[in-house]
């Protein structure tokens, strides 16, 4: 099997810079592929993500925001988590973030999944966690990430569905734990 996957493997003969940011940096690599072509790729690295879906104690819902994306210019709904800060442990990223945005401390944490949002040439590992039950300690801090709401987690296949869960991380977690979470 390695010497089939040695045979597939891409070969970067080198990389450059373009331009760089604490947001993002974006390179030139110089690739081989497979069947001999050899080309400059683009490659686009953005810092790691971490995210959770958050239960209440009766796992009856999840915490939820409901916020405008400007890029793409839509509305949907988002899960609490953000940026993992350089040499930050993503479950401490995830904790963090979910007090910030919503004031709700997490009782339990648990790492469900890690991916890349777009393989072919994005860097950008999302951490995705569940958060089994939170305690109120305060108000939020980080005051533009949307309206937080509990909602149903039955509703969640609908919200799916209708389009209303855009964003790659929620979409993938939540896919994840209503397929697998209590059943891996």
């Amino acid at each position: 099997m390695a010497d089939e996957d040695d045979a597939e493997r891409w070969v970067v003969h080198g990389e450059r810079s373009v331009y760089e940011s604490d947001w993002v940096r974006v390179g030139l690599a110089d690739i081989s592929v497979p069947s001999g072509s050899r080309f400059e790729h683009h490659t686009v690295w953005f810092p790691p993500a971490a995210m959770a879906v958050v239960f209440d104690d009766a796992r009856e819902h999840v915490l939820l925001s409901w916020r405008h994306r400007f890029a793409p210019d839509v509305w949907n709904w988002e899960l609490p988590g953000g940026i993992v800060e350089e040499g930050e442990d993503p479950a401490v990223t995830v904790a963090r973030e979910v007090e910030e945005e919503t004031g709700f401390r997490p009782r339990q944490t648990r790492h469900l999944v890690t991916f890349e949002p777009a393989v072919g040439m994005l860097r950008n590992p999302h951490y995705v966690y569940a958060v089994d039950g939170v305690e109120q300690v305060g108000d939020p801090t980080e005051l533009d990430e949307g309206r937080f709401r509990w909602v149903p987690y039955a509703k969640v296949p609908e919200l799916i569905r209708t389009g209303q869960v855009l964003n790659s991380g929620a979409l993938v977690a939540l896919l994840y734990v209503l397929a697998l979470d209590g059943k891996s």
